[in-house]
Order: structure tokens, then C-alpha cells, then sequence
């Protein structure tokens, strides 16, 4: 089979599939990427069995056939082409011959046929979803995932999708972040959970695309298809806890600020925290906030005052500044407002500005016992 495409057209699609290959494999073919060539239309795969990505490329070319090329050497070569057109050939002596505009390069190729079939959607559920309000979905909730391996459900963010609206969610047990949209609707309700990998190739792709993003899904498998790119992966199975039941109602203390000031402010504070608990103690009384950090095996400590809106009793209460720092930097809001209860209940953050008709942020982030 032969065909020709050029190789900086080429090596943009090959570097989205290539963030699906693991560094290492149980299966040598998952080190490469599968081509399935019909007349002038590429196919190119790459999947580590759970995920699978598959991209349509246009060659030139009137050949059909399929092999599996060695993912990581054809990226390097590919690196370091300028834009030229390749004439790809492959023999019947099991190598693949790239011949550019100053050199031929051959690689040797596994069957086609070797290569894990990707799997099908047996009558699934669809939504179509607008490619920014998902890239935002994503990166307003990823960072909140768990990676504990006893609790794979944590692990992944929670679709929920009903006629009302869709809602993300996504949570450690230490923090929970709760991403909703009223103006895009499905069709029937529906709730899964994504695994985190998939969902980082989908961010890094979405943020450069304009178009509509389909989704299918069924109990076990979920499918996003737009532009030239399809991505399969298996969802993971489980029941995902109520996260509805953890977030407080009744939060009478409401606490108005600045995002940056009390972002710069908090990271300051926490470099003079204790390195293992990472608690700063925040105070407030009227409209001024106390933020501090002591840790007490090295006699540092740091005291910050800020000025801020403040409706509520005085009280004192600690975070874990990690959390905070995480979810503060996750908003794009000039104000945010952090409401609470008591000390032992946990803080719920939302922004105040920046969100666009029919959005709803929901942070919420557990504190941690003050030892007075």
C-alpha cells in the first residue's frame, strides 16, 4: 500500500493519539499506531485498551490496506521534518518506506489484523454537547478527582445529564466541585462516570475546536466524536456517592473577596505552614480577614490582614491551603464568596462574577481541626 501526506498535517494528528499510548504496555502492539488505508482516506488509531482514539486523515492515494507502525519512532522522525510531503510505502518484506525530499527512512510494521479491534456502541444514548462548554466542564472539575485506587469511582468525574441541564461532578473527599449548565439539555437523563485519562486528551483537544461535540454512551462505554477525531474509552463501574447529601444548606456566614488577593495571599501565608498538615487558620471579624500559618517544629510563622465583605458571626476556621489555593486558581472570577456554618462544616466557594448565562459553579472544600 501506498500514500502520501504531509508531514506536518500528519504529525498534528499523531501527536493527539499518541497521548493514549501507556510508556509501558502489557501488549507490544499497543506501542503502535494502527493505519487503515481506503483509497484517500487515513485512519489512524492508537489505544492502551481502555481508551481508544481514532483519527480520519485525507492522502493521496488509491490503495487500501492496514498495518501498525511503531508509535514512538515515527513521532520522533515526524519531529524533525520540516512541512514537505511523504510518500509512505509498505513492502511485502514487513517494512514501511517513508521517502521525504532528501532521505528514505523504513521502519519495520505488524500486521493490521494484530491490532485491538475498538469497541462498539450496542444502541447508546446521545447528547450533543458544544466543544468549549465540555473543555470547561473538564478543567472546572479534574483537578478535584481522587486518585485513590480502593475507591476507582472518586477517580473519575461524574455526567449527569438531564432535560433540565447537564452537571459535572468530581471529588477526593476532601473537596467537591459541582459544574452545571442550564443551557444545554439532553434528551433523557442519564449519569455515568468518565475516567480521568480520557478526559485530559479531550481537554487538550477541545480548547482548539468550535465545533459540536457528540456523545454516546451505553452502561459500560462512552464514544465523542467531532471534527476528524472519535474517542472511545470503557466508563467506570460503580455507583457514584451522593454528593448532594455532603453539601451544606443552611451557610449563614458569608465571606465576599477579592479571587487574586486572596489567592496571592493564601499561597504567601502557606509556604510558613506546617509541610505535612498544609493548614493555614483563617479568622474573621467584621470586615477583615486574618489569614495565618505557624509551624511550630520550626518556629515559622505568618500573619496576613485583608479587608473583605463579611455578613455573618466571627469565627475561626482551617483549610488545608492546597485545596484552596487548587480551587481559587480554578475560578475565573474577579470576587468569589466562601460561605460557611460552623468550623467542623465545610466551606463552599462560588464566584461571584465571570460566569456565563446558565453556568453554576459549586466548590466545596472540607476544613481541617484547629488545634488552638
Amino acid at each position: 500500500m501506498k500514500f502520501i501526506v504531509s508531514s506536518s498535517y500528519l504529525l498534528k494528528q499523531l501527536q493527539v493519539l499518541g497521548g493514549v499510548i501507556n510508556n509501558s504496555n502489557t501488549l507490544p502492539i499497543l506501542d503502535n499506531f494502527l493505519f487503515e488505508l481506503d483509497a484517500n482516506v487515513l485512519k489512524v488509531s492508537a489505544s492502551d485498551l481502555e481508551t481508544t482514539m481514532i483519527a480520519t486523515l485525507e492522502v493521496e492515494s488509491e490503495d487500501s490496506g492496514s498495518i501498525a507502525v511503531p508509535a514512538r519512532l515515527l513521532l520522533d522522525t515526524l519531529k524533525t521534518f520540516p512541512e514537505q510531503p511523504l510518500t509512505f510505502v509498505a513492502g511485502d518484506t514487513n517494512t514501511v518506506e517513508i521517502s521525504s525530499n532528501h532521505g528514505k527512512y523504513a521502519l519495520a510494521y505488524a500486521s493490521g489484523e494484530e491490532f485491538p479491534n475498538a469497541v462498539e456502541l450496542d444502541d447508546p444514548s446521545k447528547v450533543t454537547i458544544p466543544a468549549a462548554v465540555l473543555a470547561t466542564a473538564v478543567s472546572n472539575t479534574i483537578f478535584a478527582t481522587g486518585n485513590d485506587d480502593l475507591r476507582p469511582v472518586m477517580s473519575g468525574v461524574f455526567f449527569q445529564f438531564s432535560t433540565e441541564g447537564l452537571t459535572f461532578v468530581a471529588t477526593d473527599a476532601h473537596k467537591l466541585v459541582k459544574y452545571q449548565r442550564s443551557d444545554v439539555q439532553a434528551s433523557q437523563t442519564a449519569e455515568f462516570i468518565m475516567p480521568k485519562k480520557p478526559l485530559n486528551l479531550l481537554k487538550g483537544i477541545l480548547a482548539a475546536s468550535d465545533d459540536d461535540i457528540t456523545v454516546e454512551y451505553n452502561d459500560s462505554n462512552a464514544k465523542f466524536s467531532f471534527d476528524n477525531v472519535e474517542l472511545l474509552c470503557r466508563l467506570i463501574d460503580g455507583k457514584y456517592p451522593n454528593y448532594e447529601a455532603v453539601i451544606p444548606k443552611e451557610n449563614p456566614n458569608k465571606l465576599t473577596i477579592d479571587r487574586n488577593q486572596f489567592l496571592n495571599s493564601v499561597r504567601r501565608v502557606s509556604i510558613f505552614s506546617n509541610k505535612t498538615t498544609h493548614q493555614i487558620r483563617l479568622k474573621i471579624a467584621g470586615a477583615e480577614l486574618n489569614i495565618s500559618a505557624e509551624d511550630i517544629d520550626y518556629s515559622n510563622k505568618a500573619e496576613e490582614r485583608l479587608t473583605c465583605d463579611y455578613q455573618g458571626d466571627d469565627m475561626q476556621i482551617g483549610f488545608n491551603s492546597r485545596f484552596l489555593v487548587e480551587m481559587l486558581n480554578n475560578l475565573n472570577a474577579n470576587d468569589v464568596s466562601l460561605e460557611m456554618s460552623l468550623p467542623n462544616r465545610a466551606g463552599i466557594l462560588t464566584p461571584v462574577d465571570g460566569l456565563d448565562e446558565g453556568e453554576a459553579v459549586t466548590m466545596l472544600v472540607m476544613p481541617v481541626m484547629l488545634n488552638n
